[in-house]
């Protein structure tokens, strides 16, 4: 049988028109906000119609809470994969740390979706049990890596997890949603590849001081 008698058409894929739409909504709702963002628009440049928009996410507001649920697993499930029992505490907060670092310079669509949220004071996701579950994993996992770096004598201050969750995601999130205002007012290009390496030290750093202090 031929190889392209394998491949199943995406007539019949759900899941990639699924995925297809989500893209496009991304962008749609990344470039446009939630309000200007427009149904007809996104139907116009995915492979599907605005019918299908419609049974698959039943309103505009699905679709944006559809996308917002992707976004937010995406780090989560990055975190899920970092593997850190193995490491000693001060390796694993580093890594935790470094990763959603990463994540977001790599994400700005995460940060651009996460601060138009915040425009409609997380009215959507509220509404998420998906999220709600999704992102208590990560108060877990930090929880964690505290509780094994307290019983090493590795950390010494006591701190919340979510406090620690909320340092952690301000240090990273910041350089990526102000980089263009920053960037203006200092002349400093945030992206810049020496000052990203430089700030993804400064961040880790920090953060291990004040926990070890």
């Amino acid at each position: 049988m031929a190889l392209a008698q394998l491949r199943p058409s995406r007539k019949n894929d759900p899941d990639a028109t699924r995925e297809n739409i989500l893209e496009v909504a991304t962008r749609e709702f990344v470039d446009a906000g939630f309000s200007g963002a427009r149904v007809d628009a996104i139907a116009e440049k995915t492979r599907t119609s605005k019918r299908m928009l419609y049974y698959y996410f039943g309103s505009k507001e699905g679709l944006y809470l559809a996308v917002l649920e992707r976004a937010y697993i995406k780090i989560r499930s990055r975190e899920n994969g970092l593997n850190l029992n193995h490491l000693a505490p001060d390796l694993a907060m580093r890594s935790l740390i470094t990763n959603t670092f990463d994540h977001d310079d790599a994400n700005p669509d995460f940060v651009q979706l996460v601060s138009i949220e915040n425009i409609h004071r997380a009215e959507h996701l509220k509404r998420s049990d998906v999220l709600r579950v999704a992102n208590s994993g990560v108060i877990g996992l930090i929880a964690d890596i505290l509780k094994r770096g307290e019983e090493a004598g590795t950390f010494t201050r006591k701190i919340d997890p979510v406090d620690l969750h909320q340092m952690i995601s301000a240090q990273c999130f910041f350089r990526v949603s102000n980089r263009h205002t920053f960037g203006a007012i200092f002349g400093r290009d945030l992206m810049d590849d020496k000052i990203k390496a430089r700030h993804r030290e400064m961040v880790a750093d920090m953060i291990l001081a004040y926990l070890q202090s």
